[in-house]
């Protein structure tokens, strides 16, 4: 049987809350007064988008090397806020967090994101952003990307526990087999019903 975990990592996207990356884009276009190919081209040839997780470039950055990239001169807090409305609360993971703080689990968010999508989370004031998570490892803050081993170890190192007290759950599979080589217990995120068996089957009843 798995053990049962002593800490608990969520991934962000897709987990705790979904989001419309297409969404951002045409909002993204519209900002900037250009068609939708014109945006998916720079961001296509200039990598901004994994370098803005990685924490390699800041929002400012981005702002100007899409700008050059797209002949266009937009305002950088209203494109800020284009390209991050697109997430919607997954509300069916709150009884899950509830339950994994009344059983005395700590959770924590290990997240592949950048600044400005996460700043956009945290002013929605969602129900569970920040405050439920008692650790948030984010990429573009620690410099790394899953699924490299470097934020796994941060994680852990942050969680303060072993590797192998730790389960993690992520809806991309690569993610997840990283997280196993580093000697976590990990499982792919299917659904909240999912989420709740596979911690079940470790020894915890979320009494949901």
């Amino acid at each position: 049987m798995p053990r049962r975990p002593a800490f608990v990592f969520l991934d962000l996207g897709n987990v705790i809350v979904s989001f419309d990356r297409e969404r951002a884009h045409r909002q993204m276009a519209a900002v900037a007064g250009v068609p939708l190919a014109t945006v998916r081209a720079a961001l296509a040839a200039t990598d901004l988008e994994t370098r803005i997780e990685r924490g390699a470039v800041d929002w400012r950055g981005f702002h100007a090397e899409f700008s050059r990239h797209t002949g266009t001169a937009s305002d950088p807090a209203r494109l800020a806020d284009a390209a991050s409305d697109m997430f919607t609360l997954n509300v069916a993971m709150l009884p899950v967090i509830a339950g994994l703080s009344r059983a005395g689990i700590p959770v924590g968010i290990l997240s592949n994101t950048c600044g400005v999508h996460w700043e956009h989370l945290c002013a929605k004031r969602l129900a569970v952003l920040p405050g439920a998570f008692a650790v948030t490892v984010l990429s573009h803050e620690v410099e790394a990307v899953k699924p490299e081993p470097a934020i796994y170890a941060t994680a852990a190192s942050r969680a303060g526990v072993p590797p192998d007290h730790i389960f993690f759950c992520d809806d991309i599979p690569a993610h997840v087999d990283a997280a196993r080589a580093c000697g976590w217990d990990a499982e792919v995120f299917e659904s909240a019903t999912g989420l709740i068996d596979a911690l079940h089957r470790r020894g915890l009843n979320l009494g949901v």
